[in-house]
């Protein structure tokens, strides 16, 4: 049975029959539309007072009839014909209006939002007669002012316009400007949004943050978008009309990704997902991501399940592409397309069966605290925000090679190294995983196993980088995480990273006012005021039997211990 589209209450029976009989019609694939169809629909709609449209395939098939009201129409959704990035949706609409006007500002939001191969307006005489057809279609280049371009009026009996052509055409060169994007920088092209209440500046540092995990990501920015607002929206986060401006300028730039800087909850996420094929992701969801990339270690990827299905659990209704671009991972990695079928119950059994595996870890890490506590072995343990240089630090005191990238989450899985001072103290000094601003509580929850290792040291390292012009920020948000970890108590030496960028007054104020140690990590001879200070600062923490007689101090540097297993800690 043919269904109308929109509201048929109050119809009688000839009319319906009618409009299911626009089913039957064929129109030539060179036809945006025949005449024929175009005075049926007329007279059908002067005759109840409402529009009535018809989206047509590309071969010709009527595929949707739709009955509006006296001044719109509601185009239902298509999922069988969903466009692919560089494609048109491979539907064309053709609706009348009753009143003499040409195509409105919502038919064409409509022809961008949805990428309608065309939209049509027919203008009716008083008697239902076509008078004349609006068309518009879209166009490939982001160069132009508009992403649409409204033809000239067509006659009702001059339709023959190569249409099948002209889509074509239009998808070859929207191909072309794909290509040419795509070739220029390898990875999804983003769009990244930001919707704050904060100052302005402290929501540009934010996003420019979120700038730099995507980069971490393998996502290339095309652009960025801050709205500051008293208040977010709470359906869509951002206003509805600047909403459909996004997705218009992100559908004609080629953008394929929304990434928010906010965490959308799942009412959001459906709202915008509904209103848009475009993938849509969050802060959260990207972090996560990242996270899937870098886990090497069993346990790392134990970790990272946990955070994605907690981050799914109360969003398993919204059955969207937000939620297989978490399942997924950006870069196909993660528990995997098939936990978009699992229902609450599972999730919740694989959590706790991850949680358990977790608190095994948490187990073998105690036994290899106590076996180090049996040895007598201090430990350091570096941290800071992450891309702050804490590998590349860890690499240089021990003349080792953990991974050392200059992008966020670099290193995610803990590596620890044994150290000797110059006075033949020996000690174990481990690289954590590095912190953000506003981390994802799921996230704390999750790798609170590998947080755990900050509990057994001796004494911590906070590597900052201080030529980021943030990096007061930072120094809050990695000390506000030791402060919620309860590690507060456990001597810190602030270690003041790159040193050979700033000038020297600059770098004595920081110093004085951070009360930390100059260094650059990557020159090791910057290193030795830091290894004396680690080194009198463990002198009066440690056993002073486990330290060696005072004749026996020389001045050498710290060496690696070469009979030690360099391996990560696992």
């Amino acid at each position: 049975m043919p269904k109308i589209y929109g509201n048929t209450d109050g119809l009688k029976t000839d009319p319906i029959r009618r409009l299911e009989n626009l089913y039957r019609r064929r129109i030539p694939p060179q036809y945006l539309i025949t005449p024929e169809l175009t005075r049926e629909m007329g007279h059908l709609s002067a005759e109840m007072g409402r529009q009535v449209a018809v989206l047509i395939e590309r071969m010709g098939k009527v595929r949707y009839v739709i009955l509006g009201d006296d001044a719109k129409i509601v185009i239902p959704d298509t999922p069988e014909y969903r466009h692919a990035p560089g494609r048109l949706r491979g539907l064309r609409c053709v609706h009348t209006h009753l009143k003499e006007e040409p195509l409105t500002e919502d038919d064409l939001t409509d022809l961008s939002l949805l990428r309608l191969d065309m939209m049509a307006a027919v203008t009716l005489h008083p008697d239902g007669g076509p008078k004349a057809v609006n068309a518009a279609h879209i166009l490939p280049s982001e160069q132009e002012e508009k992403p649409y371009r409204i033809m000239e009026p067509l006659p009702p009996n001059q339709l023959d316009i190569n249409c099948l052509s002209l889509i074509q055409a239009l998808e070859a060169e929207m191909a072309d400007v794909r290509a040419v994007a795509a070739g220029a920088k390898k990875g999804e092209r983003a769009l990244l949004v930001s919707v704050s209440t904060r100052p302005r500046r402290m929501a540009e540092d934010s996003l420019a943050e979120l700038k730099e995990l995507a980069r971490s990501a393998g996502i290339q920015v095309v652009d960025t978008v801050l709205q500051l607002r008293k208040k977010p929206d709470s359906r869509f986060l951002i206003g509805s009309g600047k909403l459909q401006e996004l997705i218009i300028q992100a559908l004609q730039r080629g953008v394929e990704l929304l990434i928010f800087d906010q965490e959308l909850n799942p009412s959001q996420i459906r709202s915008i997902t509904d209103s848009t094929d475009l993938k849509v992701i969050d802060r959260t969801q990207l972090i996560l991501d990242i996270f899937s990339q870098r886990a090497r270690s069993r346990e790392g990827k134990l970790q990272v399940e946990l955070a994605q299905l907690k981050y799914l659990l109360p969003r398993l209704v919204t059955k969207n592409t937000a939620m297989s671009r978490l399942t997924g991972g950006i870069g196909g990695r993660g528990p995997g397309e098939t936990k978009l079928e699992i229902n609450r119950r599972r999730v919740r059994d694989r959590i706790k069966r991850l949680g358990d595996e977790l608190d095994r870890v948490r187990g073998q890490r105690r036994q290899q605290k106590a076996r180090r506590e049996k040895k007598g072995l201090p430990v350091i343990s570096i941290i800071g925000y992450t891309n702050a240089g804490k590998s590349t630090l860890l690499n240089t005191l021990t003349q080792s090679e953990v991974l050392a990238e200059s992008r966020l989450f670099a290193t995610l899985d803990p590596s620890s190294r044994r150290l000797r001072f110059p006075r033949d103290l020996e000690v174990i000094i481990t690289d954590t995983v590095g912190f953000i601003r506003d981390l994802p509580q799921d996230l704390m929850v999750a790798f609170r196993a590998t947080l755990e290792e900050l509990e057994s040291a001796d004494l911590l390292l906070h590597v900052i980088d201080i030529s980021n012009p943030r990096h007061e920020e930072q120094i809050e948000s990695v000390e506000k995480i030791i402060e919620e970890l309860e590690l507060a108590e456990i001597p810190m030496i602030r270690v003041l990273n790159k040193q050979d960028l700033l000038d020297r007054p600059t770098l004595e104020r920081l110093e004085r006012t951070w009360d930390g140690i100059a260094v650059s990590a990557t020159h090791r001879a910057s290193l030795m005021p830091l290894i004396r200070n680690m080194e009198e600062t463990l002198e009066r923490l440690v056993i002073p039997s486990a330290l060696p007689p005072a004749d026996s101090v020389d001045d050498a540097a710290p060496v690696l211990d070469r009979d030690s297993d360099r391996d990560s800690i696992k």
